[in-house]
């Protein structure tokens, strides 16, 4: 029995203002990829940094796409953000109808369904007519609520404390990229 036999294709959002988003979806990749799955991750915000995360999946095999140019509330030019975003969903759309995979993460999309730089109806539209044996994982604060409506499973990560906010830390290498 193949990994495509007998499965129906969960949409899953992982959101809320706590750490572990893109965590939890990367575990869901390592879970797939143990199972035979054909997997493409899509990185909303992130650029090719080559961080731990893109080295390993590229070295596991799965495509890694990063569509954005890092944080896009510092940026300095919002409209190549839009550009972006759009540039990146018309690929997400293409793979996500295409039949190949068995698993696609859209990492980061919340933020940029949240920042207006894509229309949640356009999103949907293209999700409705995901093949049905299609796993999604979509990420990022702010999920609207008509994905949450939408989807199978949602989970609302929810800080209790954090090391930034706590102690001013920065990002450590390894833990969060």
């Amino acid at each position: 029995m193949g990994p495509r036999d007998s499965r129906k294709g969960l949409v899953i959002v992982y959101t809320g203002d706590g750490k572990g988003k893109t965590s939890a979806a990367l575990g869901g990749i390592i879970r797939a990829l143990g199972h035979g799955f054909r997997v493409k991750i899509f990185q909303f915000i992130k650029t090719a940094s080559r961080s731990g995360e893109q080295k390993t999946l590229q070295n596991l095999g799965v495509q890694v796409e990063a569509l954005g140019k890092g944080f896009t509330w510092k940026s300095k030019d919002i409209e190549e953000d839009i550009n972006l975003a759009k540039k990146g969903w018309k690929e997400a759309s293409e793979d996500i109808l295409s039949g190949y995979f068995d698993l696609i993460v859209l990492d980061e999309l919340n933020y940029v369904l949240q920042y207006g730089f894509l229309k949640c109806e356009d999103v949907l539209s293209v999700l409705r007519k995901k093949p049905e044996n299609l796993h999604l994982i979509i990420t990022g604060r702010g999920a609207p609520q008509e994905l949450v409506d939408f989807a199978d499973l949602v989970t609302e990560m929810k800080t209790i404390k954090h090391p930034y906010a706590s102690k001013g830390l920065k990002a450590q290498k390894g833990i969060e990229y």
